[in-house]
């Protein structure tokens, strides 16, 4: 065995109290007692009490060693506890500032590095502290410039679940409870979708968008936005069709209508390039990232340029959306080692190449599987799409069902799609080769392609 097979971060899962084991069954027990009933799911086969995280490995509070395919919700692209992160922490001489009266040096900094990513050059940004916060941030801005309070948003698509991003969240499960305070002015389209759309195109989402712009609302309201993500995400990895996002791009201009691009999932390197809207076609007005931005640490942020962001007033002192930890010295630091990181350490080459080989060793593996409907993605947002035997319908909760099984053997995996008819893998970019056979092996044994 070699030493970087040896080393935490790099090594191969390692089951010996089971998953969950005794420890992490009665850490369940305990949360029970003092978190909100809603929050955690909690049955003898799941959760896992994370205790380490490094690279690409996990270590519970049973000494059960995983290997991560979810880098924790997309955030630790880079890996667990990567370089940027590390010297953020053990450089930093400031941890807490006054971001939106006093600001912190690092808050600039990182506002000078934002900037340079996106094509605007007078773009201008507000951070902020969760994906959810940076959608909000989008739909006020959009509707302060375009002057019209409706938006189009994307059945499957998820945004965020505070009340503003939570209106343009479209899955019932999230929402329910909550309707007589979500905004009405939603109109959903859909999303080009292999099961759903018999052509393939999208030409029927498209219609549907089109119509909801000539003809507004559902309460009425003039549509000013159109948010979208440029790859579904936490809808099963859905990667629009070619020449689909430059459709919805042309309608928005015909119709004088904001796009906001939520790349809190895609960008930052998870999609293969810093972001993903480029990549689809997409031509976004204004952008929303976080998860990997900050390392691990909370932090988002909202861009658009100068002509779209101007229409909030400037300051007299009293900020109209700020939040105590705007602008967070500590976050501000990893996220500006992040973008060095993006721009100089060969990142977005190797989330291509992982993301490649992932997609072709699952697509020959799990080819012809019954059950499997399509193996998709991009770069390192991937997702095995699960049907029913006639190949057509979605197999609803089998990506639940294949997450726990994937559990018991070491690796971590999430499902996702509105019926959890889909595997999601988002692994961190540094997994060894070794860590790559065995996530193909047992993925491929847990869905049915191998003896396993």
């Amino acid at each position: 065995m070699t030493a970087e097979a040896l080393s935490f971060g790099s090594l191969l899962p390692s089951i010996g109290a089971g998953a969950p084991g005794p420890v992490s069954r009665a850490m369940g027990e305990r949360l029970r007692r003092v978190e909100s009933r809603n929050v955690t799911f909690v049955d003898d086969g799941w959760p896992i009490f994370w205790a380490e995280a490094g690279g690409a490995n996990v270590r519970d509070a049973d000494g059960n060693v995983f290997l991560d395919l979810t880098s924790a919700f997309g955030v630790s692209l880079l890996g667990h506890r990567s370089a940027p992160l590390e010297r953020a922490l053990t450089e930093a001489r400031l941890v807490h500032g006054m971001g939106d009266i006093h600001p912190p040096v690092a808050k600039l900094e990182l506002l000078e590095r934002l900037v340079e990513l996106v094509p605007w050059p007078d773009a201008r940004v507000v951070l902020a502290n969760s994906g959810s916060e940076a959608v909000e941030i989008a739909l006020k801005t959009a509707a302060r410039a375009s002057g019209r309070p409706g938006i189009v948003a994307f059945a499957g698509g998820y945004h965020g679940l505070t009340l503003g991003s939570l209106a343009t969240t479209e899955r019932e499960h999230f929402r329910a409870g909550s309707e007589e305070r979500l905004y009405g002015g939603v109109a959903f389209a859909p999303f080009p979708d292999r099961l759903r759309d018999s052509n393939g195109g999208g030409e029927a989402s498209l219609r549907a968008v089109e119509a909801a712009l000539d003809g507004g609302a559902p309460n009425g309201d003039p549509i000013g936005t159109i948010v979208v993500e440029p790859v579904q995400a936490r809808g099963g990895a859905r990667v629009p069709p070619e020449g689909y996002m430059a459709a919805l791009s042309d309608l928005a201009a015909t119709h004088d209508v904001v796009i906001v691009a939520d790349e809190v999932f895609t960008g930052m390197g998870r999609c293969g390039a810093v972001l993903a809207s480029p990549r689809v076609g997409l031509r976004p007005d204004v952008v929303c990232v976080g998860k990997a931005l900050g390392a691990g640490l909370p932090l988002s942020a909202c861009l658009a340029p100068a002509k779209v962001m101007d229409a909030w007033p400037e300051s007299t002192g009293e900020a109209i959306h700020t939040s105590t930890f705007l602008g967070h010295p500590l976050a501000c630091s990893a996220a500006i080692g992040v973008l060095d990181d993006l721009r100089d350490g060969g990142t977005l080459e190797a989330v291509e190449r992982l993301g490649t080989r992932l997609r072709e060793g699952l697509g020959e593996k799990l080819g012809g599987v019954e059950g499997v409907g399509e193996v998709r993605g991009l770069g390192l947002l991937i997702g095995i799409e699960l049907v029913e035997p006639d190949g057509r319908t979605a197999a609803s909760g089998a990506g639940v069902r294949a997450a726990r099984r994937l559990l018991a053997r070491g690796i971590l995996a999430l499902p996702a799609g509105d019926q959890g008819e889909v595997l999601e893998i988002t692994p961190p970019v540094c997994m060894t080769d070794e860590q790559i056979e065995y996530a193909l092996e047992h993925v491929d044994a847990v869905l049915g392609g191998g003896r396993g």
